[in-house]
C-alpha cells in the first residue's frame, strides 16, 4: 500500500483543480480537470462524477488513473497514481454526495470514484524528474 507522505499532504491540501488523466481499453487518452477530489486517508483519493462523460467511460474499461498535483507557491509538483472503482450506492457514495450538495446544491454528484494510490513520481523539471518516489 502506497500513502502520502506529510509534505505531498500539504501540497495536495492547497489545490483547487487536478488534472485527471485516463485511457480507454485501446489507449486513448484524457485528460479532465476536475474540482471535487479530495483525499479521505494517505492512501485513498475521491472524485465526485459531476459531469465525467470520456473520464468515466475509461475507467470503467480501464481502472488506471492518474492525478497531476501542482502547488505553484511550494513549487512542489507529483504524479500520483491509481486504480480506481466506481460507486454509485453506499455509505461513501453518500457522504460524497452530501459533500459536493454542501458546496453546490445545483450539482449531480452522479457517482463517486475511489482511487487507491499504487504509486507516486517527482513532477519537477531537473534530474529527478519522473522518479517513482513511492
Amino acid at each position: 500500500m502506497v500513502q502520502l507522505n506529510a509534505e505531498m499532504k500539504e501540497a495536495f491540501s492547497k489545490i483547487k483543480l487536478f488534472p485527471v488523466a485516463t485511457a480507454s481499453k485501446a489507449g486513448i487518452p484524457n485528460v479532465a480537470p476536475i474540482a471535487f477530489v479530495q483525499l479521505v486517508s494517505d492512501d485513498t483519493i475521491w472524485l465526485a462524477d459531476n459531469f465525467m462523460q470520456k473520464t468515466l467511460a475509461n475507467v470503467k474499461e480501464n481502472p488506471h488513473i492518474a492525478i497531476y498535483l501542482w502547488e505553484p507557491d511550494s513549487k512542489k509538483c507529483y504524479q500520483v497514481k491509481g486504480m480506481v472503482k466506481v460507486e454509485t450506492a453506499g455509505a461513501e457514495y453518500e457522504k460524497m454526495k452530501k459533500m459536493v450538495h454542501d458546496k453546490k446544491p445545483e450539482l449531480p454528484a452522479k457517482s463517486l470514484l475511489v482511487m487507491k494510490i499504487t504509486d507516486v513520481f517527482e513532477c519537477n523539471p531537473g534530474p529527478n524528474a519522473g522518479k517513482k518516489l513511492l
